[in-house]
This record gives C-alpha cells, structure tokens and sequence, in this order.
C-alpha cells in the first residue's frame, strides 16, 4: 500500500507480515535508529494506529522483524554430517543478519521465541545431539554459536564504512599497548569473514572433543 493508493481512497489490506515487509525495507533503507512505528505507517500510507493493530508496540514489531531475519536462513539441504551441518547453519545464520543493514543489532535488541528462531535454534540443537553431545552441551553449543554470529557481525555492521578510518588503530599504542598493538594488523575489517570461521572451529572442534 502506498501513500498515493491511501490518497486514492483505496481500503488499505494490511497483516502483521505486510506491516514487517515494510519495516524491514524502511530497516534497510535508513538503519535501526530510525526505525519506529510512524514511520512504518507513513510508509504504508496509513494511520499509526492500524500499523499498531496489528503489532501492538514496538518492541513487539522489532521482536516480528528479527524473526522474520532470521527466518532467511534456510533450514533444508544441510550436510549429512554433523559438523558441517553446524557449520553450514552457522554461516546461513551470519548471511540472515548481513543481509540486512543492522540485522545484528536488531536480532541482539530482542528475545524473540516465534516460530523462524526456534525452528533455526531447534535445527542446530538437533545436529549437536546427532554429533554425540550431551544435552547441556548442545544447548551451550547452540548459545556460543548464535553470539559468535550476532556479536561479530555486530561489529561488522558498526565499523566505519570508510576504510581509511580505523579508530581502534589510531587510538593503540605501541608504548601503552603493547601486546595488542603486535595483533593489531588481524583485526582490520577486512578480517570478519576469517575471524567468524576461527571462532566456529573453535567452537566445533570443542563441540567435537565433548561428543568423543
């Protein structure tokens, strides 16, 4: 619905998944701070009060959002075994929230339990139980993958877009520090991508030693 068609007299058909394909556009277009459910309703061309209709507030239209991102990554055609299983969902979570501007960001800002998060959190339970882990630790398998992929690709969404400016880089010292000044040259932006599949084998190969 746009505003020409709200202008035209036209009864806008609105669901609560028409008023998220709207939030997650307006999302991408002008990032997560801007995000509200005014703008989300002059986007539509309709009152606040029908987008609230059917989201109620929001805080529950950003908990339908980051759903719905996640809901981007796919659950079938996984590898038959069980660490590339973990791995292949782990890197379809990461490319869920990148393809989104903020997508990070907003998945962090929520605690959704609708039905895309728990079919993904359920599917990558699932491949841990089938590698041999205990319950426990596939439950905090699950949690330390999930944080790997938000909070990296957090930072990754957050650093300045201008490559020329690294804050981090003009703020170490080598005199003050000293040990992080020698690594300093890992953890340039170009190095997310090899960061998140360090960080996953990590994770998997203790996942691995656990179910052993």
């Amino acid at each position: 619905m746009t505003n020409r068609q709200a202008s035209e007299g036209r009864a806008p058909r609105l669901d609560p998944a028409a008023v998220i394909r709207a939030a997650l556009e307006l999302l991408d277009e002008k990032g997560l701070d801007a995000l509200s459910t005014r703008a989300v309703a002059d986007r539509l061309g309709v009152r606040m009060n029908t987008v609230l209709w059917h989201v109620k507030t929001k805080a529950r239209m950003l908990e339908l959002m980051a759903d719905a991102v996640v809901g981007e990554a796919p659950l079938d055609g996984l590898p038959a075994d069980w660490e590339e299983g973990v791995r292949e969902l782990a890197r379809r979570y990461r490319r869920a929230l990148l393809a989104h501007r903020d997508g990070a960001a907003l998945v962090v800002g929520t605690y959704a339990a609708e039905p895309h998060t728990l079919a993904f959190a359920d599917a990558l339970v699932a491949a841990l139980l089938d590698g041999g882990l205990d319950e426990r630790d596939a439950a905090w398998t699950t949690w330390t993958i999930i944080y790997l992929a938000l909070g990296l690709t957090q930072e990754e969404q957050a650093a300045p877009q201008n490559p020329l400016k690294d804050t981090v880089a003009e703020t170490v010292s080598r005199t003050t520090h000293p040990a992080l000044y020698r690594v300093l040259h890992h953890l340039d932006a170009r190095s997310f991508d090899e960061r998140f599949e360090f960080g996953l084998s990590a994770v998997i190969g203790r996942a691995a030693d656990l179910s052993s």
